[in-house]
């Protein structure tokens, strides 16, 4: 499946909320539909026909929105997570660094998508290697010379240390954050699982599980927090892809949060992710790999 070029190869960005212009998705084929939920801790075995129109209709929602849709095409037959196309890079305004992922089913990942660069015009200008460990989610464009990481049992210390060594010469900043065990190694607790930016001065949040250095850093940059509700948390409430500094895309079933996030100004589009996201566990963040974000 692929789309014409309508824009120039080079398409990075430093941004989370800038209007988002060109963006890479993987639909979901025949791994997504996994025998063993357990291993891959999601809570059921996807309905791939189902998660394949919900896909579809994610993916007429970003194009609505003015962005040019990229499929990675590289064949991952036995990478059920390799929909979630955020986690194995971080996009920079000089290319891609290739992370190395900290859940061992998801090995390889960072490679293929490094092919599908290469196909998109998009250079690696690093790569994590060794002990390093990254993930996609575990980390944020603060502002275009600020990068917020978390360290999780996904993101170690080491992974760290390799986008400090990457990103400072090139004039970023790499802010840590240590995150809570929550429910153990074996769930996912990202640090997008309780941020996502949706304006240069806006963010809704969870704050039970964010750290408190994040916290107190978005507080004296006076940024708006909208805060979603206990219940909406295990449905992704927090989980929101910016379109642009005033719209944003959000799972269904989120009635409190998209409310709160509409008072607060905000055009909310929403999308069904029962077997795309929920049974997953990735929301809409997780499923795009935003290539462009400009004015």
């Amino acid at each position: 499946m692929t789309t014409p070029e309508t824009t120039p190869a080079r398409t990075f960005h430093q941004s989370m909320t800038a209007p988002l212009r060109r963006v890479l998705v993987k639909r979901p084929d025949g791994a997504f539909a996994v025998d063993d939920p357990v291993a891959w801790h999601y809570t059921a075995r996807p309905d791939l026909a189902a998660a394949q129109a919900e896909h579809d209709a994610f993916t007429a929602i970003l194009r609505e929105a003015g962005a040019e849709v990229v499929y990675h095409e590289v064949d991952q037959p036995t990478r059920a997570d390799s929909v979630f196309v955020y986690d194995p890079a971080l996009i920079t305004n000089d290319g891609a660094i290739l992370l190395q992922l900290g859940k061992a089913l998801r090995e390889g990942e960072e490679e293929a998508l490094g092919q599908q660069f290469e196909a998109l015009g998009v250079p690696i200008i690093g790569r994590l290697t060794g002990d390093q460990r990254a993930e996609g989610g575990d980390m944020f464009w603060l502002d275009d010379r600020t990068l917020a990481v978390g360290r999780t049992f996904r993101t170690n210390e080491a992974g760290v240390a390799a986008l400090r060594a990457l990103l400072e010469p090139r004039g970023v900043t790499v802010m840590a954050y240590d995150m809570p065990v929550y429910d153990g190694a074996e769930a996912c607790l990202h640090l997008m699982s309780v941020i996502s930016p949706l304006a240069p001065d806006a963010a809704v949040v969870y704050p039970r599980l964010m750290p408190v250095p994040l916290w107190q850093e978005l507080q004296r940059r006076q940024m708006r927090l909208i805060e979603i509700p206990d219940a909406e948390f295990p449905t992704q409430a927090s989980n929101v892809l910016a379109l642009s500094p005033n719209a944003c895309l959000m799972l269904a079933g989120n009635p409190v949060t998209q409310k709160r996030l509409e008072e607060a100004g905000f055009t909310v589009h929403t999308y069904v992710g029962e077997e795309l996201s929920l049974k997953a566990e990735g929301g809409p963040t997780c499923l795009t790999k935003p290539l462009l974000r400009r004015a």
